[in-house]
């Protein structure tokens, strides 16, 4: 189950994931009606509330509907134009009316580099591309996750969904999966939206995997005579913040000179909780 909220503390030996209470989302839909619990758990959360509402409708066995493709555009665009500005210290970009807008008139560059992308963008991919030399805040890399509950490291990002895009493919040779290539895989992300290549959600043995902003959000409900008798979920944070996932891997790549940058990997990662950064204080 996610936390709350997590902190991480710099420590001697490089940093450290502090997880806080985990969410009683369990407690809260055990005992209710199904139809009554399938449309209240998006109701609890304030991140892909469409995403979490059609996996909760497809593992009860209810019809599901809700526009995923929008709700991931509208997610990545505020991102990309507002929350990563501003993690740089940039003016945001107003949100276009035409998303594709942002993917420059000749697409995303092949060789993944920033220089002459005719984008809105592009100013700041080429800021991240300045701050971090090659290597720098990289996390390993870590294999998608092999069924939608499965616990553990694994990339459960929208990068990982578009890795094989070819200009990630060629950050990724040069720099690793560090803060370029999470960069550009949130925009092939959003191109793969626009166009209508997201993967479709599933449904097996009551376990719902659903496209979202994140990665692959994975829902069992448990039911008997119409009533909830057991959760269980699985976020793309769930495996950005496992131990040896690929968010405290980036910072233990992150050198200690620039330890001011790690609010910007942290963003660049995504979580969908509240995530602070410390230096561990003597005793």
């Amino acid at each position: 189950m996610t936390p709350a909220a997590a902190s991480i503390v710099f420590g001697p030996a490089g940093p450290v994931l502090r997880p806080g209470p985990q969410l009683p989302v369990e407690a809260m839909l055990l005992g209710k009606p199904v139809a009554e619990a399938a449309g209240m758990l998006p109701r609890l959360f304030n991140l892909c509330r469409v995403a979490q509402g059609m996996a909760a409708f497809l593992s009860l066995g209810l019809p599901a509907a809700g526009d995923l493709r929008a709700e991931v555009i509208r997610d990545h665009l505020v991102k990309l134009c507002v929350l990563l500005p501003r993690a740089l210290g940039m003016a945001p970009l107003p949100l276009p009316a035409d998303p594709a807008s942002l993917l420059g008139r000749r697409g995303l560059p092949a060789d993944g580099d920033p220089a002459g992308w005719d984008s809105p963008l592009a100013p700041l991919a080429g800021r991240i591309a300045a701050s971090f030399a090659p290597g720098e805040a990289r996390s390993a890399a870590l294999p998608p996750p092999p069924s939608p509950l499965a616990e553990g490291a694994f990339e459960n990002s929208a990068a990982g969904r578009q890795a094989g895009q070819p200009g990630l493919k060629a950050i990724e040779a040069v720099c690793g999966r560090g803060p370029l290539w999470r960069f550009f895989g949130l925009v092939a992300d959003l191109e793969a939206a626009i166009q209508g290549r997201l993967p479709a959600p599933t449904v097996a043995d009551g376990i719902a995997r659903v496209p979202a902003a994140r990665g692959a959000y994975g829902l069992r409900i448990a039911q008997a005579g119409g009533i909830v008798t057991g959760l269980h979920r699985r976020t793309p944070t769930d495996h950005l913040l496992a131990p040896g996932g690929a968010l405290i891997g980036a910072l233990a790549a992150l050198p200690a000179a620039k330890r001011a940058l790690a609010p910007l990997v942290v963003a660049l990662h995504d979580p969908c909780i509240p995530v602070t950064i410390g230096e561990a204080q003597d005793a």
